[in-house]
């Protein structure tokens, strides 16, 4: 018993967390001012218990699987939870179902934990499941907004989609092989026709929660119609959650068929970094121009995807966390302005600075992490992604990654002058800022500063394994 409640210490917390907020919908009620600080201080000491009491093993005959690694990936959630609870306060505090909604969210990372830990593809896909149906309900949240229904309906049908294409490629998988263990499919998959084209749907249906293209058509309405709080969740937790689990089924699971893999990650990564960068450069909602930054930031992701080497592993879960930092902040700024003058555009933006010089510092700081400028965090982790990615010694693929880099500068940097620079003769006028929210806006801004500067964060995420 010690060693099942060591091992899946992260889910049996989460869960009593998940159980302690249905006790406390069904009995009397919580006022939200209450009950959302009370929430943030669980999601706090869960964070905080993440560093402690862990160890490696297998439970439930080599079923779940646990390591320092995925421990660290776990943890990684857990604060950007945490951060979304602190930056969209305002919003949490005024909807009318804050228990259903960290019910609602709760559960889907339950389901990622269980994800990220499954050594069998009958749990992975169960688990799967538990991380997509919430979100789906999650993003119908503003029930008032017909944009936030179509927004639902189309993840709903995506994630439908997906989940198909994935059970069929399992079926093939487990027809070919004999198993569903996933140690054992790396040593019996022998690149038949049938085993390829059973790959072929494993990585359409990753490619449908990761937004890569051509499968990202439903990210840009369903961010522009979700909550802010939906969409810092989607945005960050859940790509950052099936990129973990991504990384491991190519390396270990899929790795008898990295010769195939890699040419179809290659060229899917320019595809989805020229295709996120040029259509955000045409955005002019907030929520659409962070979605199209995501797609071509999972692009830069997919570039040391393609390493197939433990490096690009380090690289991707170090971007992962400079990311949370990141595109949480922007998130947190877009989720102040919304949430107090309900403008979403970027024009309204214009002369930001001479009004709200926080929010304006804080989302600078945010767009030149994102945009991989120094000595920001977002440089170092899209120099490791590059480093990671360059180890095939493929350097016209580089060239291509560092030219779309010049293109994502470029976009960063207007909304950057549109803030800093440009005149508005009807600026967003002076917000007042809530503790929680300025607290998990500095914690943001600190973030992506501290990150980059202290080099042990990397080597340390290096060592685990």
């Amino acid at each position: 018993m010690n060693e099942f409640f060591s091992l899946m210490k992260s889910e049996l917390v989460l869960t009593g967390i998940i159980f302690l907020l249905l006790f406390i919908k069904i009995g009397k009620g919580v006022k939200n001012e209450t009950l959302l600080p009370l929430i943030q201080v669980l999601l706090l000491a869960n964070f905080l218990f993440g560093f402690f009491l862990n160890k490696q093993g297998r439970l439930f005959g080599d079923m779940y699987y646990t390591t320092s690694l995925i421990v660290m990936q776990k943890n990684i959630l857990n604060l950007g939870v945490y951060l979304i609870s602190l930056v969209c306060a305002d919003w949490l505090k005024k909807t009318q179902h804050l228990a259903e909604f960290f019910l609602l969210m709760l559960s889907a990372l339950l389901g990622m934990f269980f994800m990220i830990s499954s050594a069998n593809l009958l749990i992975f896909y169960l688990s799967l499941e538990l991380a997509t149906i919430p979100v789906a309900a999650m993003a119908n949240f503003d029930l008032e907004k017909k944009t936030s229904a179509e927004g639902a309906m189309k993840m709903i049908l995506s994630s439908a989609f997906s989940s198909g294409i994935l059970l069929f490629g399992i079926s093939l998988i487990y027809g070919t092989t004999g198993s569903i263990s996933l140690p054992q499919l790396g040593q019996l998959l022998d690149n038949s026709p049938l085993q390829i084209l059973a790959f072929i749907f494993f990585f359409a249906a990753f490619a449908f929660k990761l937004s890569i293209v051509p499968f990202h058509l439903w990210t840009a309405d369903v961010y522009e119609g979700s909550p802010i709080a939906v969409t810092s969740f989607l945005s960050v937790i859940s790509k950052g959650a099936v990129a973990f689990i991504f990384m491991t089924m190519l390396f270990r699971v899929f790795q008898p068929m990295a010769h195939i893999w890699y040419q179809l990650v290659v060229v899917l990564a320019i595809a989805t970094m020229v295709i996120g960068n040029l259509f955000a450069l045409r955005q002019q909602n907030i929520k659409r121009f962070l979605a199209f930054s995501s797609i071509a930031q999972v692009g830069f992701i997919l570039v040391a995807v393609s390493s197939n080497d433990p490096m690009g592993i380090t690289s991707v879960v170090y971007f992962v966390l400079v990311y949370i930092f990141s595109n949480l902040a922007a998130f947190g700024v877009a989720a102040v302005i919304t949430e107090k003058t309900g403008k979403e555009n970027i024009d309204d933006y214009k002369g930001l600075y001479k009004t709200n010089p926080f929010l304006s510092w804080i989302l600078a700081l945010s767009l030149f992490s994102l945009a991989g400028i120094p000595p920001t965090a977002g440089f170092f982790g899209k120099l490791f992604l590059i480093t990671a990615g360059s180890a095939n010694a493929n350097y016209w693929f580089i060239i291509v990654v560092a030219l779309n880099l010049i293109v994502s500068l470029y976009y960063y940097l207007r909304v950057i002058r549109a803030v800093f620079m440009d005149k508005n003769d009807n600026p967003v006028e002076p917000v007042t800022i809530s503790a929680p929210v300025r607290l998990g806006l500095l914690i943001c801004g600190a973030g992506i500063v501290i990150t980059g500067m202290l080099s042990w964060i990397y080597d340390y995420i290096y060592t685990l394994k």
